[in-house]
C-alpha cells in the first residue's frame, strides 16, 4: 500500500515511467513520416478521434471504479479480521475458566490453553496471507515475458521482498507444535484446518467444563467470522475481474493510442513544418496519460499479489499478533511494521 500523501516524480517513474519510451519513438515516427515523406496527405479528423478518445475513457474510468471497489473490499475483508480477532482474544482470556468444574485446575494450566488458542489464531493470520500471496494465472507474475519479469522485480524490489527483514522473526514454531506443523503439510488449504483444529479445541473445553455451552456457542461464531472473512478474501483471489472488461481496455487504449499522432500532427502541421515536431511531446503527454489510467486499474484489480498497491497484510496480521499478545500478557512483543520507501505492505 503507497502511503504517502503526494506521489513523487521518482515513484512515477517507476511505475510507469518505462512507457515513456515508446510513446516517444512511437510519435517521433509519425512526425517524421510528416516531415519527410508525402505520408501528409494521410490524416484523421480530430472529431472522431476526440469521440473515440471520451469512449475510452468512460471504459477505462468504468474498470478503474470496479478494480477500486475489488481493492477496497479486500481492506474491508481485513479489517474485519482485526475486529474479530480481538473479540476471539478476549474471549478466550475471560470465558475459559474453572467456574463450571469441580475438578482442580492450575493457573498454569489454564494459561496454556489460552495460549494455545491465541498462538494458533496468530498462526491462522499468516497462513491465510501466505495462501493469499500465492500468484495465479492472472496475476502480473504469473505472466510471461516483459511484464512478468516486471512484476517479480517489482515484488522484490517494492513489494513483498522489501519486507523480508521485517518478516523474520516470525516462526511458526513458536504458535504452533511440530506435530501440528507437520499435520497441516497434509492438507491443500492449512488455513482452513487450523479454524477446524479451533473448534475440536472448544468441543475439548466443554467436555472439560472450562466452558458452558453458551460461550462455547458465542466462541465458535466467531470461529464461523473467520471462516467467512477468509471465504471472502478466496473469492477475490481466486475470481479475477472479468477479462472481457480487464483485456477490452487495454486494446481499446492501444488503439487509441496508434491513432493519436496521427490527429494531433496533422493539427499542428496546420502551423507550419515546425509545428509537426512540436506535436511529439503533445502526443507523449496524452498517450501516458491513457497509459497511466489503464495501469492504475490493472495493478489495482487484484490487491492480494505482493506488489505495492496491495493490501497491507503484513502490518495487519503484525497489529493483530502485538495486540493478542499484550492482551494475554505475552512479553516477546514483535514490532510494528515500518513503512519502507513510502510503502507499506
Amino acid at each position: 500500500m503507497l502511503v504517502k500523501k503526494n506521489v513523487t516524480f521518482k515513484g512515477l517513474m517507476r511505475f510507469a515511467g518505462h512507457h515513456l519510451v515508446w510513446l516517444t519513438l512511437w510519435a517521433v515516427i509519425v512526425a517524421s513520416l510528416y516531415y519527410f515523406t508525402d505520408f501528409g496527405e494521410f490524416t484523421i479528423p480530430w472529431v472522431p478521434l476526440s469521440v473515440i478518445g471520451t469512449a475510452v475513457a468512460f471504459y477505462v474510468g468504468f474498470k478503474n471504479n470496479q478494480a477500486y471497489d475489488r481493492l477496497w473490499e479486500a481492506r474491508k475483508i481485513w479489517g474485519a479480521i482485526v475486529n474479530s480477532s480481538r473479540s476471539w482474544s478476549t474471549m478466550v482470556k475471560n470465558f475459559v475458566g474453572d467456574n463450571f468444574t469441580d475438578e482442580s485446575i492450575s493457573k498454569e494450566e489454564l494459561l496454556q490453553i489460552k495460549l494455545s488458542l491465541i498462538f494458533r489464531h496468530i498462526a491462522w493470520l499468516y497462513t491465510l496471507r501466505s495462501q493469499l500471496l500465492l500468484s495465479t494465472q492472472w496475476e502480473h507474475a504469473s505472466l510471461r515475458g516483459t511484464f512478468g519479469k516486471f512484476a517479480r522485480l517489482q515484488q522484490s524490489k517494492n513489494g513483498v521482498g522489501l519486507f523480508n527483514d521485517q518478516f523474520e522473526h516470525f516462526k511458526m514454531e513458536r504458535y504452533l507444535s511440530n506435530d501440528e506443523i507437520e499435520d497441516l503439510k497434509r492438507f491443500d488449504n492449512p488455513a482452513t484446518q487450523l479454524i477446524d483444529k479451533q473448534t475440536e479445541a472448544l468441543s475439548t473445553l466443554r467436555q472439560q467444563n472450562l466452558i458452558n455451552d453458551f460461550r462455547q456457542v458465542t466462541m465458535q461464531n466467531t470461529l464461523n467470522d473467520f471462516y467467512n472473512h477468509q471465504g471472502m478474501a478466496e473469492r477475490i483471489k481466486k475470481f479475477p475481474l472479468p477479462r472481457q472488461y480487464g483485456n477490452i481496455t487495454f486494446i481499446f487504449v492501444c488503439v487509441f493510442i496508434f491513432m493519436l499522432p496521427f490527429g494531433i500532427v496533422s493539427e499542428f502541421s496546420k502551423i507550419g513544418d515546425w509545428g509537426i515536431w512540436l506535436s511529439i511531446p503533445f502526443v507523449v503527454i496524452v498517450g501516458w496519460m491513457f497509459v497511466c489510467m489503464e495501469l492504475v486499474g490493472d495493478y489495482s484489480e487484484n490487491p492480494f499479489e505482493g506488489l505495492p498497491n496491495d493490501v497491507p497484510m503484513l502490518s495487519i496480521c503484525r497489529t493483530i499478533e502485538i495486540d493478542l499478545l499484550q492482551m494475554i500478557g505475552e512479553q516477546d512483543i514483535p514490532k510494528p511494521i515500518q513503512v519502507q520507501r513510502g510503502i507499506l505492505m
